[in-house]
């Protein structure tokens, strides 16, 4: 049934609107299995658990027959119940057993704590342990607890490297659940990866062998994902036999503001306007709702406007409108989701920390403001709504970008798709030897195993470059870590690789929060609107040998956006194709960036009221590209005559459609064009991860070529705009303000790659 919203959305948006219902799915159920523990089953009976899923009973029968299990079935299918049953029944049935829970955030891993002790069994001593725990907490979990709940991040800098600590824990560990495991991707899954091998590797030389229960999202290829992570065999659970509520999506543009653009076309609001118009509307009729937002920047942005629109309207209703996102303070954050749970919150604007499986009944609407980047996280989020039996609605309002344009105005790229695979390289040499060091310092490594961490050859090749280097010593024995430092502490397995940028208000001495050292010279550059709470401040300065940026308190209507130049250079072609007179490149290069300005827009429309610049260090990072060539001939041929602004419009347009056929985010690449490079001496497009040494996502749409460039053309092709639009072929982050480009050369350009891929 359509939700009551439905007329309601056609009426506002009209043609750009597609509408359709995901209907109520009936359950299959099926008994208790006859081996469980009676007092897990009174437990469960308790909360209300009487029968189980029947892909609950399946994957549970393979765990209690030994087997490695991964499950990927739908949001609110019962995939914690997986896990949970086969940790309790492990250390109900032994007292000695002890299992471990990772999860990808400390949020996820503490509602996993309250769920697992709300079962209320005496046998049951679980304790989370993370970056948040006092001392006396992290003794208990080290000597009583027998189910620890905690991350990748303390498993490498604490538990790992002393091991000789946790010797029991360890010895009697029988089962490891590893929680959302399809956010493992890119640098932070090629990093997981290794972690979980040195996990396995640990465990093994203390002689136990324990049984691992994956949980991800729906996701391409489960088995083949979880084999990456840890080397060992995995049955899936796919087939998700769950009751489903009633859905009702709608995908859209925003609405047409009153105004055209210089050229005549249409000016729509920003995604951000209208998800916090949505939201005030929602919260007003009591709908209880989560907005989903790409930023942090973002979400403070919808949450001060909603509050601010209600104030007006219905200013009872302030106080039930706020935010939730990476980089709060851990109070802040446990007393929203507690507020969020009692009811007390209406409207929630979140980055994709709720996308998470935090278990949050009741909610009955969503709103996406823009694609979140994968058809994995877009289910993810859409089965956030409806969890209590009522039906949900879901509202995706596309972002001003090309890939966002091309998904509302073709939805069966939605529904009629198959999920993506989770593309990362556990074998990249820069992240493998930092953890081939970690694997030494924690026990020597051996030639009989090192093949675990990868291809041999490789594996060899690594560790003798870490002996000529004198961090490594090769002994009869094995390698043996040979450093003076602890290894763990030179190995960020979030990738930033240096310390974060604390985020301080000058008039207080507070610490507000913090940003990746990465992304320090974007977001928190002299002049940056940074949002907290709702609180809006200006940084004064960036001091990033001192990892800190200082803010005062402002109050302006407009945020900041950072501009970036790069310059790349080919270090090493790995391989090649030719499409006819084109030719297709991967390889290793070189990348140069620098943040040179930034823009000023207003919040509510965009509007560009400022270009400032800025004089920012370079940053270089050795990383994976692809990149394409084409002949001059071929352009005269296509008459097109500004070479450049072509290849440069081609360019945007194929980082913002990238992330539509691989498992990454806009910002995890970049790119660069121009007419004449110096190293193909011809017109030459690069697109490239932004993550030192690479993370496979250039190398994927090397593989996906034919698909991902058609695909852009078709959505160039298809935007109404006259000469180029951010819906089309602009880019926010571009250091050349988007000068120059030419969209319908840009298009006769892909249109031509796109026909050479097939003959």
């Amino acid at each position: 049934m359509e939700h009551v919203w439905g007329e309601r959305l056609r009426e506002q948006f009209g043609r750009d609107l597609d509408l359709r219902v995901i209907p109520a799915r009936t359950a299959e159920l099926a008994a208790m299995p006859e081996w469980l523990d009676a007092s897990i089953s009174v437990a469960l009976t308790r909360r209300g658990i009487h029968e189980l899923f029947a892909h609950q009973l399946t994957a549970l029968n393979e765990i209690h027959q030994g087997n490695n299990v991964v499950i990927a079935t739908g949001t609110a299918s019962g995939k914690s119940l997986t896990y949970q049953v086969p940790m309790m029944q492990a250390v109900v049935t032994n007292p000695k057993a002890r299992a471990l829970y990772l999860a990808p955030t400390k949020a996820l891993a503490r509602d996993q704590e309250r769920a697992l002790t709300e079962f209320g069994l005496p046998q049951v001593n679980v304790c989370a342990y993370d970056g948040d725990s006092d001392q006396g907490e992290r003794k208990f979990a080290r000597d009583m607890a027998n189910i620890l709940v905690t991350n990748p991040d303390m498993l490498h800098h604490s538990m790992l490297p002393g091991h000789s600590k946790w010797a029991s824990y360890f010895r009697n560990l029988e089962v490891i659940a590893v929680d959302e495991c399809h956010t493992y991707k890119g640098i932070f899954g090629a990093h997981v990866s290794n972690v979980l091998k040195r996990l396995i590797r640990v465990c093994e030389s203390y002689g136990s062998t324990p049984i691992i229960v994956m949980a991800s999202a729906t996701l391409a290829e489960p088995h083949a994902h979880a084999h990456m992570l840890t080397g060992q065999t995995f049955t899936p659970i796919v087939h998700d036999t769950s009751a489903r509520s009633s859905i009702t999506i709608g995908l859209t543009l925003p609405e047409p503001t009153l105004g055209t653009s210089f050229e005549g076309d249409v000016v729509r609001k920003t995604a951000i306007a209208q998800g916090a118009g949505l939201l005030t509307e929602l919260v007003q009729d009591r709908i209880r709702t989560l907005v989903f937002l790409r930023s942090r920047k973002a979400v403070e942005t919808v949450a001060t406007i909603t509050r601010e629109s209600l104030s007006q309207e219905n200013p009872e209703l302030t106080g039930t409108v706020t935010s939730y996102r990476g980089g709060y303070l851990p109070e802040e954050r446990r007393d929203i989701e507690r507020r969020l749970r009692s009811g007390e919150i209406l409207g929630l604007a979140t980055t994709n920390a709720l996308e998470l499986g935090i278990d949050i009944s009741g909610l009955d609407a969503a709103v996406l403001t823009g694609w979140p980047g994968s058809r994995a996280s877009f289910w993810q989020q859409v089965g956030r709504v409806g969890r209590d039996g009522t039906d949900g609605l879901v509202v995706m309002i596309a972002s001003d970008n090309p890939m966002d344009h091309y998904l509302v105005t073709h939805p069966e790229h939605i529904y009629g798709a198959a999920v993506e695979a989770a593309v990362c390289d556990p074998t990249n040499p820069l992240i493998l030897a930092g953890h081939l060091t970690c694997a030494a310092a924690e026990i020597h490594l051996t030639d009989d195993e090192i093949s675990r961490f990868g291809p041999l050859p490789l594996v060899e090749r690594v560790l003798a470059e870490l002996c000529t280097a004198g961090l490594l010593k090769k002994r009869p024995t094995g390698w043996y870590w040979n450093g003076r430092s602890q290894a763990h502490s030179a190995v960020d397995i979030r990738g930033a690789g240096k310390s974060p940028i604390r985020i301080v208000d000058t008039t207080s001495g507070q610490m507000l929060g913090t940003v990746e050292a990465a992304s320090a010279c974007r977001q928190a550059h002299e002049g940056a609107v940074y949002v907290h709470l709702g609180e809006t401040f200006l940084v004064e300065q960036l001091l990033l040998d001192e990892d800190v940026a200082l803010v005062n308190p402002t109050n302006v209507d407009y945020s900041t956006y950072a501009r970036e130049i790069s310059n790349v250079a080919v270090v090493e072609t790995d391989t090649s194709c030719t499409w006819g007179a084109a030719t297709l490149h991967r390889g290793i290069v070189d990348v140069t960036e620098q943040v040179i300005g930034y823009q000023k827009r207003r919040n509510l429309t965009s509007q560009i009221i400022g270009d400032e610049p800025l004089d920012l260090p370079e940053q270089t990072l050795r990383t994976q590209a692809m990149w394409w060539t084409v002949p001059q001939s071929v352009m005269n041929e296509l008459q097109i005559g500004d070479v450049a602004g072509c290849v440069h419009a081609a360019e945007h347009a194929a980082i913002g459609m990238l992330p539509l056929f691989t498992l990454c985010d806009r910002a995890d690449i970049g790119g660069m064009s121009m007419a004449e490079h110096p190293d193909t001496g011809m017109p030459t497009v690069f697109i490239y991860d932004g993550h030192l040494g690479g993370a496979g996502f250039a190398y994927r749409g090397y593989e996906l070529a034919s698909q991902w460039l058609g695909a852009t053309h078709d959505t160039i092709a298809a935007c109404s705009c006259s000469d180029g639009c951010p819906w089309c072929v602009q880019s926010p982050k571009c250091g050349n303000n988007n000068s120059p480009l030419d969209k319908q050369a840009a298009a006769r350009l892909l249109n031509f790659m796109a026909e050479q891929s097939r003959v």
